[in-house]
């Protein structure tokens, strides 16, 4: 599978079905679950269930949630990518990892990669991201790579609010003028 996106550290590439068991180790784990709304997966036919899924978005979007390696030993760490938002015509920044690759800046790494990626190759107008307002991790990593806040309103986290950020090429251009 071709390499989309690679960063000093970072390879990432389109989910398969062979990326399995990886997935099921990242979805399993409730830690990594704790802040996303959805329930732990419980078995590799679900794991398989949710890739078809994956598979099925890149067909449509030509982008997606990519599977994230580290390029020292082509190590799975989770995935990172872009998934389009059908109930709010948006298209969201998204991020899980196994958990001992926490605090690295690898969430952030990706993140910026993506964000360049979505807007220069992928002509995009607007990414948002949106993370619950108790994950201030997540929400570090909006700001870190310039993204802007929007607003707090409800997503598929249950009766809290989430936290919107939002970036446009103008705004990521402005932010990350090196």
């Amino acid at each position: 599978m071709k390499t989309l996106i690679e960063t000093e550290r970072l390879l990432l590439r389109e989910i398969t079905l062979d990326d399995k068991e990886d997935l099921f180790k990242l979805h399993s784990d409730p830690e990594v679950q704790k802040y996303t709304g959805e329930a732990v997966v419980e078995s590799l036919e679900e794991m398989e269930e949710a890739i078809w899924g994956r598979i099925k978005h890149y067909e449509k979007y030509g982008f997606g949630r990519w599977a994230t390696f580290l390029k020292e030993g082509t190590k799975f760490v989770g995935w990172a990518g872009l998934l389009y938002l059908p109930e709010f015509d948006e298209i969201d920044l998204g991020y899980r990892f196994l958990p001992e690759y926490w605090g690295l800046g690898i969430a952030t790494e990706a993140s910026h990669a993506i964000l360049k990626y979505g807007f220069d190759t992928l002509n995009l107008k607007r990414i948002i991201a949106i993370a619950m307002k108790e994950n201030k991790a997540s929400i570090r990593v909006m700001e870190k790579v310039g993204m802007e806040f929007y607003q707090y309103a409800p997503y598929e986290l249950g009766a809290k609010d989430a936290a919107w950020y939002w970036c446009d090429q103008k705004l990521f251009s402005k932010n990350n003028a090196y």
